[in-house]
């Protein structure tokens, strides 16, 4: 019997907790969120900003990781970038506000592909994260990014003039009520890359709080991953 999805649903999957050592000696801590059957794609979850509460627990990738499996068929890896701390514990290392991250980002492509033997993998950053995405997920066995309110706090017109190098797709899903980038000023940022796709999400904020938004953005990461062509159910 169907239930209606709400912020506390969590659907089955197949839930591995893991460790993971850098190249630079961090103990990287994460989660892998697994269909109960075959794996469409998979999702690598980049999390907001660590020194203002970002972490894999942060509400849209933790309800990614109820629900995509289940739902959509849709491997969710999760992971504290170095210093960062969640119910699951503590990477080692400290914040380098995304230069150190690099090593980071670079071993858990490692091991979604090396490991986890993952296909049909997106880059998925939020916030923090797709500046992590934008400048260290070079791993050309990805399939591209897709990132949730890019503020482009630390990246620059040179970092984004590398994916006009590489025949990969990006989307960009951007909230109308962004606090730090809005979708005209998205627009005009990253016009250095001619075939991106930005999404302008009306009414949606940066940390896209409530339903409405999470059930958006999860939509369009499933339609990104798997090719479907309407939004999740709101009933399952």
């Amino acid at each position: 019997m169907s239930q209606t999805v709400r912020p506390s649903s969590v659907f089955e999957a197949v839930r591995t907790p893991f460790h993971l050592r850098t190249e630079d000696g961090i103990d990287l801590i994460g989660e892998v969120a697994a269909p109960i059957g075959g794996s469409k794609g998979g999702i690598l979850s980049l999390h907001p900003l660590p020194t203002a509460g970002g972490m894999m627990d942060s509400h849209v990738y933790k309800k990614a990781a109820n629900r995509l499996p289940a739902m959509a068929g849709i491997t969710v890896v999760r992971f504290n970038t170095r210093g960062t701390t969640s119910e699951a514990g503590t990477s080692t290392g400290e914040f380098d506000n995304g230069r150190s991250e690099r090593f980071d980002v670079e071993a858990m492509l490692r091991y979604c592909f090396n490991d986890l033997k993952l296909e049909n993998v997106w880059v998925t950053g939020w916030s923090f994260g797709t500046d992590l995405a934008l400048q260290h997920a070079k791993d050309p066995r990805h399939k591209g990014l897709i990132l949730l309110s890019p503020p482009l706090r630390t990246t620059t017109n040179e970092q984004l003039e590398y994916w006009t190098t590489v025949p990969r797709p990006i989307t960009a899903l951007v909230p109308e009520l962004d606090d730090y980038l809005k979708p005209d000023a998205a627009r005009e940022r990253f016009s250095i890359i001619p075939t991106m796709k930005i999404i302008a999400v009306d009414g949606a904020k940066h940390l896209w709080i409530g339903e409405p938004s999470v059930h958006r953005v999860l939509s369009e990461i499933n339609s990104i991953v798997t090719g479907a062509d309407a939004p999740l159910p709101v009933e399952f």
